[in-house]
């Protein structure tokens, strides 16, 4: 509920094509909680719909949904539905989020005097054929382009070196990187809130505010569980895995998908299990190379050290029983789940892959190797599981690292200011 004395609030529209459980499409539901929702209004326009979705997220984070259905080039025969359901709704500023939402959220501003700001989450080399030309081509129609990283911010600016349209006009590329609401991930021992209680409570004057305490707890598959008396019940967890009292966890969160190199991480697995083979595996995700991961894993002959739960709705109690974060990604923007795990009090150690490098310095919140030399990860998570001092204390590091640049305090900070920023020029 809105006070009644409030001003009209602005209505943001966040266009994406789906609303799967990526790193992307996690951010807006979770910017959501944390912005002023008396002076900002969220509504999520998508076109493809999947069975894992953010949807029920969306809902609690007090986004309204809506669905378009089309796939990919379908997009651009909605582009006249879209510019229909933007006047109808009155939105202030369309927020698109990926490339083929991006190039739609173009050509719709294009008819409309509406303000246009898109994130970038990846590199523009990484993109297919069409999804890169479609962008580029269009690049120069918005208003604000949001990089999450430096390097995201450089590829843009060397692919826009030609153009065909005129260059210079109205957009500006901005840095803001990711965040993570610092208060949701992190160790903790206040009882989790059960499973569909709000994280937002009414103040006495009518305005909404998020309670600092509310988490909640979602076990295995379809089940759920509460928290014992010690740190988020992490021994229950442990049980429902079978993972031994005290073995060291090295765990991932990951959309299983070519970039994440997971054949790389499991492979990493069986070395580290040579040295120390009481080491446990866990994987949090779904995706496209699942059953080649999962056989891998089976013809290993370890398949006891290895655990895979699927896509969680919320990963906190999984982060919270890793003792070391592996990554061996070959590119990414600045990945949310590795932002999460640090605020968990987690150790990184990964390739340097997209913004990774940004966040991480070496040797202090973990380890960094190039990203053709993957096999000198196992190296350094040996270190870290024969050193628990130094594991503790990058551990720390790394939340404090993510408290002090990259919370979602200060990443919504900036979102509000493009967002006023944008409207107020085009007045």
């Amino acid at each position: 509920m809105i006070s009644d004395s409030c001003p009209k609030r602005i209505k943001v529209l966040h266009l994406i094509k789906s609303l799967g459980r990526g790193g992307a499409e996690k951010l807006i539901p979770e910017t959501a909680l944390v912005h002023d929702q008396n002076k900002f209004e969220f509504h999520c326009l998508y076109f493809y719909h999947q069975d894992q979705n953010i949807l029920d997220e969306l809902k609690a984070a007090g986004i309204q949904t809506h669905l378009i259905p089309a796939k990919n080039l379908e997009l651009f025969f909605k582009i006249k539905k879209v510019k229909h359901f933007v006047l109808e709704q009155g939105f202030d500023i369309i927020h698109a989020h990926l490339p083929w939402a991006g190039i739609l959220a173009r050509f719709v501003g294009k008819e409309l005097a509406i303000p246009i700001v898109y994130t970038e989450h990846n590199t523009w080399e990484r993109y297919n054929k069409i999804s890169y030309l479609g962008n580029r081509f269009t690049f120069k129609h918005q208003d604000v382009a949001i990089a999450v990283s430096n390097e995201v911010a450089l590829s843009m600016r060397l692919n826009s070196i030609w153009d065909p349209y005129r260059r210079g006009g109205r957009l500006k590329v901005i840095v803001v990187q990711n965040g993570v609401n610092t208060e949701v991930f992190r160790r903790r021992k206040t009882p989790p809130r059960r499973a569909g209680e709000d994280w937002r409570r009414k103040t006495g004057d009518g305005r909404w505010e998020k309670e600092d305490s509310g988490l909640e707890y979602q076990g295995l598959g379809s089940g759920s569980f509460e928290s014992s008396e010690s740190d988020l019940g992490i021994p229950t967890l442990r049980n429902q895995l079978g993972i031994p009292e005290g073995a060291s966890v090295i765990g991932k969160v990951a959309v299983f998908r070519s970039q994440k190199r997971l054949w790389l991480w499991v492979e990493l697995a069986m070395r580290i299990l040579k040295t120390f083979p009481e080491t446990h595996f866990l994987l949090v995700g779904d995706g496209e190379w699942r059953e080649r991961i999962l056989s891998q894993v089976k013809k290993s002959g370890l398949e006891k050290n290895f655990h895979w739960v699927g896509v969680q709705k919320n990963v906190v109690p999984y982060l919270i029983l890793m003792d070391i974060y592996l990554s061996t990604s070959e590119f990414e923007g600045l990945p949310i789940a590795m932002l999460e795990a640090m605020s968990c009090e987690v150790p990184i150690v990964s390739t340097r892959a997209g913004g990774i490098g940004e966040v991480i310095q070496h040797g202090k919140q973990g380890f960094l190797t190039e990203i053709e030399e993957w096999e000198e990860l196992e190296g350094y998570c040996i270190q870290l599981l024969q050193n628990p001092e130094l594991q503790k204390s990058m551990a720390q590091a790394a939340r404090d690292r993510v408290i002090e640049k990259f919370s979602m305090k200060r990443m919504v900070s900036e979102l509000e200011r493009i967002y006023t920023e944008v409207i107020e020029v085009g007045k």
